[in-house]
C-alpha cells in the first residue's frame, strides 16, 4: 500500500491531494486571483493529513507539479515538497503540469491541448492524444489564427486560455471545454503512482521547476 501526496502550485490553483495506490482520496484547493498558495499549502497539507487518519511518516514519496506555470507558484510547491521529501527521507515525483490538465479530458478520439496562460497571446501548450500519450513537446508560444492548422483532428482546448484564444481559434475542429480551467492535484495521482512504481524520481538536491521561460520582474499596477 502506497500514500503518495500530490502538490499542483503552478497556476492560481492551490491544490493538494493525498493518493493511495494511486486513487485519490482526499483533495484540498482552491484557485484565487491573489495566490494565496504560501498561506493556503502547508494548511492544506496538514488538514488532509489528519483528515485521512495517517501521519506523515506513512507517506512513501512525495509528488509535485514540475511545470511551465507560475515563477512563483512553482518555486513555493517545489520548496515545500522538497522539504517534506528531506524529512521523511522519501522520493520526490515530478509531474507534467500540462499532462495533469490534460488528464481532466476523456475522448476516444481526436487531440487535447492543455494550455497555460503566460501573458498577453503568449501561452504554455502541449498535444496529448486521448490516452495521455504526448503528441508534442510542451512550447511557449503566441497564438495566432495560423495556430494549430496543420492539424486535422478533433482539437479539444482546456486552460485558463479561453477568453483571449477562443476569438483566434475558431476552426471547425476547434473546441474549448471551458469548465476545465486549472490543472489539480486531483489528476496528480494515477500519473505519480505509475512513476513511483518504475522508480522514476527525481534528485531532491538539485531539482528545479520547469519554468521554460525566464522568470522577468515586472513593475507592479498602480
Amino acid at each position: 500500500m502506497s500514500y503518495i501526496l500530490n502538490i499542483e502550485t503552478a497556476t492560481k490553483n492551490c491544490s493538494v491531494a493525498l493518493a493511495k495506490d494511486g486513487k485519490t482520496i482526499l483533495c484540498k484547493e482552491i484557485a484565487e486571483e491573489g495566490y494565496s498558495h504560501a498561506e493556503r499549502l502547508h494548511v492544506f497539507i496538514e488538514a488532509i493529513i489528519k483528515e485521512a487518519g495517517i501521519a506523515l511518516q506513512d507517506l512513501s514519496a512525495i509528488a509535485v507539479s514540475q511545470g511551465p506555470g507560475s515563477y512563483t507558484g512553482l518555486r513555493i510547491g517545489v520548496s515545500a515538497a522538497k522539504g517534506l521529501c528531506y524529512a521523511l527521507d522519501i522520493p520526490l515525483i515530478a509531474v507534467d503540469t500540462l499532462q495533469a490538465l490534460a488528464a481532466q479530458v476523456t475522448i476516444s478520439s481526436g487531440l487535447i491541448i492543455p494550455m497555460i496562460d503566460a501573458r498577453r497571446m503568449e501561452v504554455y501548450s502541449a498535444i496529448f492524444g486521448p490516452t495521455l500519450e504526448k503528441k508534442r513537446e510542451v512550447l511557449a508560444q503566441i497564438i495566432d489564427d495560423n495556430s494549430f492548422e496543420d492539424r486535422e483532428e478533433t482539437l479539444y482546448f482546456v486552460g485558463d486560455c479561453a477568453d483571449k484564444c477562443k476569438p483566434v481559434l475558431t476552426k471547425e475542429n476547434h473546441v474549448f471545454l471551458e469548465e476545465i480551467v486549472y490543472p489539480s492535484a486531483k489528476e496528480m495521482s494515477a500519473i505519480s503512482f505509475e512513476k513511483f512504481k518504475i522508480n522514476d524520481t527525481v534528485d531532491v538536491a538539485y531539482f528545479e521547476p520547469y519554468y521554460l521561460k525566464d522568470f522577468m520582474i515586472t513593475a507592479p499596477k498602480k
